[in-house]
């Protein structure tokens, strides 16, 4: 079978508001780059009060990153400057490569739950300046892999054999949607030497550690190397967000939402900002 993966650490994450007022828990952040690379970020979201989330996220700017929105229910409005406009519903992803430069705005809009996640995807330092795109993800793109007490949503990456709605350009990495009913495992067979971590958006799973360990919604699970991740679900079952990549293993040098490898290199996207330059054509 392999070697399994076994905790290595656990992340609550912190209450915060973000944009113009969003509360939102940002799981984790910019104290975790070390051990979650090449992930930079992950905020969750899980309210059904539009006040906690209708005042959105106006025009701001990005670069140096991908940002991977995904919405297990509600509704977000966006656009960019690109020209790209459009909503994120149920079941839907966009993933966004700011690349050298993009600005644009995530605007949710009043829904009868806003359920799901935001990560932040690192870009190697070669490609931090590759021209920004869109990744449209419509739910009925999204293949979903279902076995016995299992359903596996398959945004990005391969499982089973089946491909994944998109594929990173630069960051080849999976991104499951797993549900498992009450009392039944699951396993994934991953590359050994990649981050592996997940959300636990529902329910509560048992996993390798010094004996079984047992972990509730609203965690984040950081695990160790190895080639098999292996879950059980207990008697309320789980649905959890996967996460898999390989390190990049290079300098980070952040700035609220641009991200690259030197302190120059963020001084001069902050200058671009100022002078009107920042949009390259």
């Amino acid at each position: 079978m392999g070697k399994i993966r076994t905790v290595k650490k656990i992340t609550r994450g912190v209450q915060a508001v973000d944009g113009a007022g969003v509360k939102l828990v940002r799981v984790i952040g910019y104290h975790d780059t070390k051990d979650y690379d090449p992930f930079l970020m992950l905020d969750a979201f899980d309210s059904s009060n539009p006040d906690d989330y209708t005042k959105g996220f106006p025009w701001h700017p990005h670069r140096g990153i991908e940002t991977i929105t995904y919405l297990i229910q509600g509704d977000i409005e966006h656009g960019d400057s690109l020209g790209n406009k459009g909503s994120i519903l149920d079941g839907d992803c966009q993933w966004m490569t700011a690349g050298s430069g993009i600005i644009h705005q995530e605007m949710p809009k009043p829904a009868e739950r806003m359920f799901g996640a935001q990560l932040w995807l690192n870009l190697p330092a070669k490609d931090k300046m590759t021209p920004p795109k869109y990744g449209d993800i419509k739910r009925e793109s999204i293949p979903v892999a279902e076995e016995a007490g299992t359903r596996v949503h398959i945004i990005a990456g391969t499982y089973q054999g089946i491909q994944g709605a998109f594929e990173g350009s630069h960051v080849k990495a999976d991104y499951l949607d797993v549900e498992v009913v009450a009392g039944n495992e699951w396993s994934y067979q991953c590359a050994p030497d990649a981050t592996l971590f997940i959300y636990i958006v529902q329910g509560e799973g048992e996993f390798d550690a010094d004996g079984k360990q047992t972990i509730p919604e609203k965690n984040a699970v950081l695990f160790n190397d190895g080639e098999v991740f292996r879950v059980k679900a207990t008697d309320r079952g789980i649905r959890f967000l996967l996460f898999s990549g390989k390190p990049l293993k290079e300098p980070i040098a952040w700035g609220g939402p641009i991200v690259m490898n030197t302190k120059e290199e963020l001084d001069l996207a902050f200058r671009e900002l100022d002078e009107n330059t920042f949009i390259k054509r």
